[in-house]
């Protein structure tokens, strides 16, 4: 894994305004950033990410089957026991899934090391399935990398095919909360894909989902939602107020109810528990249970239900704190994991995510950041495929 400087294209906000990338810079600073790329070798790709995307996923598929068993388990996961039954069914049902992204930190050497599955609403996939690979198209043709360059990238051909898989002759609903541009794009863009896989779609904001009779959910025309794509999490559904309906399994939601349990940050100790010492994994446990690292050793402090770095604290052996990002969770319970540092090229701090679509690995994106901490302001970089 190399990082080098690159010329940005010329008039580049022309290129991501008509490419529909009204999110590149947020808040005056640089989201996306050209200005550098990553270089890996295709045997990395195969070895050091795909291979081990793959073989945690159907690892993180027994965590669900093995949870669902133990009531233990899911009481330490915290999900309401109201849904425990719902989810359960949701999975004997092989409800279907679309996506997530395994976040992962690799120095380039030993093997890459999961930090995170964010299987429920992850975000950076228009940034990850389409742009870069735009990019790359543009940068070949300027010689700005090899003209023999590739892209570890088959994200948007498996969105659009599983999508289609998806089809049940009627409209597919896609929600995102209000005044979310980043959220609001995300969903424009699988809403395009869905288009391309021969699907109607209709979009709607969460905040503008009613009540029909008998608890049905309608849109604004009071037409009944039947499937329905949310870049909404799980956890937030059941803690609202019309969250009881969900057991009543009326839609069929993409994301299904199982993924709860993949979407919590207590996957990690659950994954170590039944994969012990697992190249791919970190030590981790649950709040209560005795630390797995060992004297002197760093480690991380993650509330079950944070999202993009919130609450999320980082300490050294004697308890000091490294590094720490506010957040929403920090009365959320919370799990621990053995520390292990994101590679640094120059300022920033690099981490790898690795895509899956309809259960196969299919694609990744890099975001840095000036902290050990990645957030949702932290910067999306592109990469390229070369020897």
């Amino acid at each position: 894994m190399l990082r080098h400087n690159v010329p940005v294209r010329q008039n580049l906000d022309r290129i991501a305004q008509e490419h529909g990338f009204n999110f590149h810079i947020i808040d005056n600073e640089i989201y996306w950033d050209e200005s550098r790329a990553y270089r890996f070798t295709l045997r990395q790709i195969e070895e050091q990410i795909e291979k081990p995307t793959a073989e945690l996923h159907q690892m993180c598929l027994e965590v669900v089957d093995r949870a669902l068993k133990s009531e233990s388990v899911m009481k330490q996961l915290a999900i309401p026991p109201l849904y425990w039954d719902a989810i359960a069914e949701s999975w004997r049902n092989n409800d279907p899934s679309l996506y997530g992204r395994m976040d992962f930190v690799w120095t380039g050497k030993g093997p890459v090391k999961l930090l995170e599955y964010n299987a429920d609403t992850p975000t950076s996939l228009y940034e990850s399935a389409y742009f870069q690979w735009v990019w790359m198209e543009d940068a070949r043709k300027q010689g700005l990398i090899p003209r023999e360059a590739d892209q570890y990238n088959a994200i948007q051909d498996k969105l659009i095919a599983r999508l289609g898989e998806l089809n049940n002759g009627g409209p597919l609903y896609l929600c995102c909360c209000k005044d979310t541009e980043e959220d609001r794009g995300t969903v424009l863009y699988l809403e395009d894909c869905a288009h391309q896989a021969g699907l109607e779609t209709r979009f709607i904001y969460i905040e503008d989902i009613g009540l029909g009779v008998g608890g049905s959910l309608t849109d604004l025309q009071d037409n009944v939602i039947q499937q329905a794509f949310k870049l909404y999490p799980l956890e937030w559904m059941m803690r609202d107020e019309n969250g009881p309906l969900l057991r009543k399994s009326r839609e069929q939601w993409i994301e299904p109810l199982w993924k709860s349990i993949l979407s919590n940050k207590g996957l990690m100790p659950l994954l170590w528990r039944y994969f012990p010492e697992h190249p791919n994994l970190l030590p981790a446990w649950f709040d209560n249970e005795k630390p797995l690292i060992k004297a002197g050793e760093s480690y991380v402090k993650k509330p079950l239900f944070s999202r993009e770095g919130g609450n999320i604290t980082i300490y050294d052996s004697q308890q000091n704190v490294i590094d720490s990002a506010e957040g929403d969770y920090a009365d959320e319970p919370v799990i621990f994991q053995a520390f292990q540092p994101l590679p640094r090229f120059g300022d920033s701090y690099t981490l790898i995510g690795s895509w899956v679509v309809d259960d196969e690995a299919v694609g990744m994106g890099i975001r840095e950041d000036n902290t050990l901490i990645t957030k949702d302001t932290s910067r999306f970089v592109p990469h390229y495929i070369a020897g």
